[in-house]
């Protein structure tokens, strides 16, 4: 007779180790502070602080610094192999100083500071371009809006654009009789080409079909006018306004020169017949400065009216 033997089936296994628990409890809590950590990092309220473009800044602020440089070393240069004929960079800087020191002296009509110069120079550069604006920009929008007219037209702007502004200061002598009137005059007629070509070349660029559009709806040329042509106009006339006051700034130092009176151009000259080339090299960077910030702010103007698809 056979007699079996039957054992409990976990007598000869192995025990468990007790602390099996313990170790998943600590891994349950490892995980959760690191999905913690996680959350953490990836909340939107905590915002990271870019880290500093140092290569961008250098990029931006040392190539304008060395130009400088460049220029000062090479005026260093030429001052030195002329004798001192041609002022050095510092004694100008000295004369700079004296001369801003007061800027809006006044001892008689020829004896004034740079500050009236330069505010007598913009005044009569204001008066010139703002004429020329009031009659440019409109005969713009007329030549490009009819083709009779431009077909006119276009021959005599070929003809008078190319002639010299100073050209015509002889001739605003003659019809003026003054030296002001004449300054203002050869102003209005160098900055009104500029404003006429390129407002016209913008309404002759709007798209046809919108012109075709506004045929359709049977729109007043009033209509056509605000609701069309000008937004669509706006950048390309903006741009015509910022090379004439551009042209205007260059040309009323010359015609000052010639005219005399108050004016940033008659200073220059004047200092020459005293043979002050100091003031002479800072009115070259005061002419060079004004017309920088005028051009800076018209730059900024045609971008804040520019549409984004023509900034782009």
């Amino acid at each position: 007779m056979v007699s079996a033997a039957f054992h409990p089936p976990f007598d000869d296994a192995p025990p468990i180790a007790s602390p099996a628990i313990p170790s998943i409890a600590a891994s349950a809590i490892n995980t959760g502070a690191t999905a913690s950590k996680d959350l953490q990092t990836t909340d939107p309220t905590v915002t990271a602080k870019p880290p500093i473009d140092w290569r961008g800044v250098w990029m931006a602020v040392l190539p304008p610094l060395l130009g400088l440089g460049l220029l000062v070393g090479l005026w260093e240069l030429v001052s030195a192999s002329t004798a001192n004929s041609i002022p050095s960079p510092l004694a100008t800087f000295h004369q700079a100083v004296e001369v801003f020191s007061d800027p809006f002296y006044s001892k008689g009509p020829n004896d004034q500071g740079v500050g009236w110069n330069v505010l007598s120079s913009l005044q009569r550069v204001a008066v010139g371009f703002g004429l020329a604006a009031a009659v440019g920009i409109p005969a713009g929008f007329m030549i490009g809006r009819f083709t009779f007219l431009s077909r006119m037209f276009n021959p005599l702007i070929s003809l008078m654009r190319p002639v010299s502004p100073l050209a015509w200061l002889p001739i605003g002598l003659l019809v003026f009789k003054g030296a002001n009137p004449a300054a203002i005059w050869t102003i209005f007629i160098c900055s009104i080409w500029p404003m006429i070509i390129n407002t016209a070349v913008g309404v002759q660029r709007v798209p046809q079909d919108y012109m075709n559009v506004a045929r359709v709806l049977n729109l007043s040329e009033w209509k056509i006018f605000t609701k069309i042509l000008f937004p669509a106009v706006l950048p390309y006339t903006l741009t015509g306004v910022r090379l004439a006051v551009g042209t205007a700034w260059l040309v009323i130092v010359a015609a000052e020169m010639l005219t005399g009176g108050v004016g940033i151009g008659f200073w220059v000259w004047d200092e020459w017949n005293n043979l002050n080339v100091k003031n002479i090299i800072i009115a070259i960077f005061v002419i060079g400065i004004v017309g920088l910030l005028l051009e800076f702010a018209l730059i900024k103007l045609a971008t804040a009216f520019t549409f984004e698809e023509v900034k782009a």
